[in-house]
């Protein structure tokens, strides 16, 4: 990958002001330092004559990156840099009633990729125990499930326990912070069209591939698992 042509492209739209340019310089001078996590960077004065503009852009533009979690100042230390949290803003705008249509379907649809695209993950970690798990869980589903659209507390039940399994804390954290968009998805109308029926998996198909199939196997059934969702998206 040619990372110096990315980032040419990244730079094509030019920063609306003296304090965007200065928030990218500061972010591309740190890069070009190669300073990590917890290391102590210049102080505003000599940033201001490094970046050749005014203490006060400086100041303003370093807030910024506090407000982002990437730097933070420390008694004795001064200033040093700092292990975003990558999903803390994303956490903090996310109220789905806000939000309109498409973005609320782009936000269903990234679900759907992930869950589908979950499978080696879950192979790889998971243990007979949370299979049984998987199986108490689904025990009182219906046998006929094709045009069930599941309610919140069955979704959260199921699906979160496969993002347990994954132990990838990114995504169990990713998927408590969007449950609440599926379920205002859900409730919304955005899902109208009726269902066309076609090959569906349940919940109790999915724990049955996680018992005697392959993460391969596992990515269909999931894929067909959603097709009442797709369906109704497209």
């Amino acid at each position: 990958m040619n990372y110096t042509n990315m980032n040419d492209e990244l730079r094509i739209q030019e920063p609306s002001s003296l304090v965007d340019k200065a928030e990218t310089d500061l972010l591309d001078f740190f890069q070009e330092q190669q300073y990590k996590t917890g290391d102590v960077i210049p102080k505003e004065v000599e940033l201001a004559v490094q970046l050749g503009v005014s203490r006060t852009v400086v100041r303003e533009a370093m807030q910024r990156l506090r407000m982002r979690g990437m730097v933070d100042t420390k008694k004795k230390r001064g200033t040093v840099i700092t292990n975003p949290d990558l999903l803390l803003l994303l956490e903090k705008t996310m109220y789905p009633g806000i939000l309109d249509d498409e973005t609320l379907r782009d936000i269903f649809e990234l679900r759907m990729v992930l869950e589908i695209g979950m499978g080696d993950l879950l192979f790889e970690r998971i243990t007979q125990r949370d299979i049984d798990e998987l199986y108490t869980i689904v025990a009182d589903e219906p046998v006929n499930t094709e045009e069930v659209i599941f309610d919140a507390e069955k979704e959260i039940r199921f699906h979160g326990k496969l993002y347990e399994i994954t132990g990838n804390r990114t995504l169990k954290r990713f998927q408590r912070m969007l449950l609440p968009t599926f379920e205002y998805v859900h409730n919304s109308g955005i899902l109208k069209k009726p269902v066309q029926h076609k090959k569906f998996v349940s919940h109790r198909g999915l724990v049955d591939v996680l018992q005697h199939g392959t993460p391969e196997t596992f990515r269909n059934a999931m894929r067909n698992h959603f097709e009442n969702n797709f369906q109704r998206i497209f």
